[in-house]
């Protein structure tokens, strides 16, 4: 929704705000599915082998330091550009270390699917850079551009994870 929010920034002023009505509707279905995921999780018994247990704290240790670093990326990164005299710069800084986050987020999960979502929304920040520095569209459209690739991408990442719900469900 943040996303589609940003590019909804830059689509106001136009006809095609509309188009983006999509993006809420979505997040509904991912938070219906959320639900049920959590209530389908409290039938499954908790693994208590010892091996299990360190996985589960292996996982939770690199996550939390994996958003430790985003969250710190992100203050490092607006404050650089901001200092730097690019305020403008800050909503795609933001977004590439958003995209950059979840490389690691593939191998703490072993999830292959994390590193296209990387791949696709740090290309979208990368490119929204350049067309910032280069003044090669009005600010309004480059905001667009960088919010919907990222609602498109985060929303195709919903829609796997919605789809492994589904998978977890009927097993």
């Amino acid at each position: 929704m943040i996303w589609a929010g940003v590019a909804f920034g830059g689509l106001r002023e136009t006809g095609y705000a509309w188009l983006l009505a999509i993006f809420p509707l979505l997040s509904i279905v991912f938070f219906v599915k959320g639900i049920a995921l959590f209530k389908m999780a409290k039938g499954i018994p908790v693994s208590t082998s010892e091996t299990d247990k360190a996985e589960q704290k292996r996982i939770g240790k690199w996550f939390g330091i994996t958003f430790g670093a985003e969250a710190l990326g992100i203050f490092i990164g607006i404050n650089l550009v901001v200092n730097l005299g690019y305020p403008e710069l800050t909503l795609p800084v933001m977004a590439l270390v958003v995209g950059l986050h979840f490389y690691p987020m593939a191998k703490i999960f072993k999830r292959s699917v994390d590193y296209y979502l990387a791949t696709f929304s740090t290309l979208f920040a990368l490119c929204s850079i350049v067309f910032t520095l280069r003044k090669m569209m009005p600010a309004n459209y480059i905001l667009a551009f960088l919010g919907i690739g990222l609602a498109v991408t985060t929303s195709c990442y919903g829609l796997y994870m919605a789809r492994q719900a589904t998978k977890w469900s009927n097993n």
